[in-house]
């Protein structure tokens, strides 16, 4: 009897789990049996048209359906918490609209750099690494990505800085202008301090702290290699798409530069760029991110606050030229 009746009992369960919320179904899986709850989720999710979506009503953080839904239908939904416990926690789930396609760290940062204070809190690269999508990033690093997204969603709610600059919207040529006259004068300003203190740093400390010396052997690399990368920037790259710019401007025809196109120049930067970047990372590993030891002097605290802004403008800097300014100046090229 009772199994005959079952069919009957699920079908009220399913109809009394359905519920809206402003217009939107709401599908409350704890009024299911254990065996029901994930093969209906997505069910729901397959009916879904691109751009909709539904709200997911549990008693316990569904984290896992997240990767479950990730590995069998692919990276086509949105997560959202609403809700997170401890009694009731709510997602809203969410099909991708068909013409979407998934933003890379760097592109996201190009839209909104505040959204770079939660790349840097979790470590991912949003310069060299920044073709990368956030998913693919918290996979390599092992991060949860549920967390970063929601962080990223409420980045713009939560950080209480001002409007970022829209360098996104700047004219390829003022932007050129604007990593030449901010971060290219600054490098230039701060590297002989950083050369001078990491070795100074070095010979009082290196004793009770031997990765000093390694430190201020890669200080002294990246300082030598960014002056040579400026100099190319400003002697070759930079003019060119000036002149690209000018072009498109007057109307006039651009004559090709020795290199052919701009994006040889464009990848040896970047590949420079890569390697300044790996060696700002493995100094910030050896100093422990930075952290000062008890027998720390005034020049020891220096060095490493100055190492850290230095590697704050220098993820600016780099973001500007990776995902702005090179980009849209191949692209320019190809007109």
């Amino acid at each position: 009897m009772e199994a005959a009746l079952s069919p009957c009992l699920n079908t009220i369960k399913i109809k009394k789990m359905e519920t809206q919320i402003a217009g939107e179904k709401v599908l409350n899986v704890t009024l299911l049996e254990p065996r029901l709850k994930h093969p209906t989720i997505f069910s729901w999710f397959d009916e879904l048209s691109p751009g909709t979506g539904f709200t997911l009503q549990n008693d316990h953080d569904p984290k896992p359906l997240y990767y479950q839904l990730l590995g069998e239908r692919g990276n086509i939904f949105d997560w959202e918490y609403l809700e997170q416990g401890p009694e009731i926690w709510r997602i809203h789930i969410s099909k991708k609209p068909v013409d979407e396609k998934e933003e890379t760290l760097g592109e996201i940062a190009a839209k909104d750099l505040r959204k770079v204070e939660v790349f840097k809190k979790y470590g991912l690269d949003f310069c060299c690494g920044g073709k990368k999508t956030v998913k693919e990033a918290c996979r390599d690093k092992g991060l949860d990505v549920t967390k970063v997204e929601a962080e990223l969603k409420n980045a713009d709610k939560s950080l209480s800085t001002a409007p970022p600059l829209r360098y996104n919207d700047w004219e390829l040529d003022f932007l050129a202008e604007y990593i030449q006259n901010v971060h290219h004068d600054y490098t230039r300003k701060v590297t002989p301090d950083l050369s001078s203190y990491s070795a100074k740093v070095a010979k009082v400390h290196g004793n009770r702290h031997p990765e000093l010396e390694t430190i201020s052997g890669l200080v002294n690399d990246v300082c030598t290699e960014m002056a040579s990368h400026m100099v190319k920037e400003e002697k070759i790259l930079f003019p060119y798409i000036k002149e690209l710019v000018k072009a498109k401007r007057t109307g006039k025809d651009f004559q090709k530069g020795p290199f052919g196109s701009i994006q040889s120049p464009i990848s040896i930067m970047e590949q420079e760029h890569d390697v300044v970047g790996r060696k700002m990372d493995m100094i910030r590993v050896l100093s422990k991110n930075y952290t000062l030891p008890e027998d720390a002097c005034a020049s020891y605290s220096y060095l490493f606050k100055l190492l850290q802004e230095f590697e704050n403008d220098l993820f600016v800097h780099v973001h500007l030229e990776n995902n702005i300014l090179f980009p849209k100046s191949l692209e320019l090229e190809q007109k």
